[in-house]
């Protein structure tokens, strides 16, 4: 492996309070991910989000007015969300009270 074609890696340090650091230890246990894993995806994808929530559309008039047919169109049901929408909630099979308390 030549030294231009080396994987480069750059360290990032942080210090954080115990409570935060068993927050992202249990986070990341249970996605059966390293704390430094984690860390890494959940820090890119906040990141993304961001860069995403600043980016700017740009549209000619000719792909505006086709979003603006589309979005103005009147939605189709999906199949799959009707069958779990009309679905009972599990609270509401077990007990057959009104009462979410139980009393």
């Amino acid at each position: 492996m030549t030294g231009s074609s080396r994987r480069k890696d750059y360290p990032i340090s942080m210090r954080l309070p115990e409570a935060d650091l068993a927050v992202i230890d249990r986070a990341a246990g249970l996605r059966g991910r390293s704390r430094t894993d984690f860390v890494r995806d959940a820090a890119v994808s906040a990141a993304e989000a961001v860069i995403l929530e600043s980016s700017l559309v740009r549209l000619d008039p000719e792909g505006f007015e086709e979003f603006v047919v589309a979005i103005s169109a009147p939605g189709e049901p999906v199949p799959a969300m009707v069958k779990v929408l009309a679905r009972k909630a599990p609270w509401e099979e077990a007990g057959g009270s009104d009462d979410p308390v139980g009393s």
